[in-house]
């Protein structure tokens, strides 16, 4: 499918996650230029297109704009009946076919090279589009990658510090309890001996 100035117009980007990206605004304004230069491209092709017909069906072309060929409209003969000779019809007939012929390959010459200039100009301007997008691209995978790098580096150091701390819960309730089942083991041991302590030798 042939690419138009529209589809440059209304092309859409996705935005990335975890990324800067570039200014849209930029991004707008450098295809907003593409599509400017790119129609009168088009524009031109149209105009050179319309003047070679109308010089291959033999009337003269409606564009106002001839200021690159004036010397070729002046060579057009007059008609045959307004010639001051009319005693030789053939002769100025013939003329006539070699002026227009020579007419008509000036205009399918200016029409090509015009065509071929507006060609190249429209290859440039979409080569130097997609360079910058590829840069842009290339950018935006770089900038992702440092993202993703830097929080990689996050989680990891999240994860070792939640393996430290539940290290020390741990450590901590393994402490808690053995402080906790000594003092129980006291308790016992002081009602222990309070039990085996004769009646008389606590005054009764």
């Amino acid at each position: 499918m042939a690419l138009t100035p529209d589809d440059v117009v209304t092309k859409q980007f996705q935005h990335v996650r975890f990324k800067d990206g570039f200014d849209p605004d930029e991004v707008d304004d450098f295809l907003d230029e593409i599509v400017v230069e790119w129609r009168k491209a088009l524009e031109e092709n149209a105009e050179l297109k319309a003047k070679l017909a109308a010089y291959e069906s033999g009337e003269k072309p409606a564009s106002t704009d001839t200021a690159d060929e004036p010397a070729v409209v002046d060579e057009v003969p007059a008609p045959v009946a307004a010639a001051p000779a009319p005693a030789a019809p053939a002769a100025e007939a013939s003329g006539s076919t070699t002026a227009t012929a020579g007419i008509i390959e000036l205009a399918q010459r200016l029409h090509d090279e015009h065509v071929a200039e507006g060609e190249a100009k429209k290859n440039q301007l979409i080569a130097d589009a997609e360079a910058e997008v590829e840069r842009i691209r290339t950018e935006s995978q770089a900038k992702q990658r440092e993202e993703s790098a830097r929080l990689e580096r996050e989680r990891n150091t999240l994860e070792a510090r939640i393996t430290e701390l539940r290290n020390f819960e741990r450590d901590y309730r393994t402490q808690l309890r053995g402080y906790i089942e000594g003092q129980l083991r006291e308790l016992d041991e002081k009602s222990a001996s309070t039990d085996s302590t004769p009646v008389s030798a606590i005054g009764l």
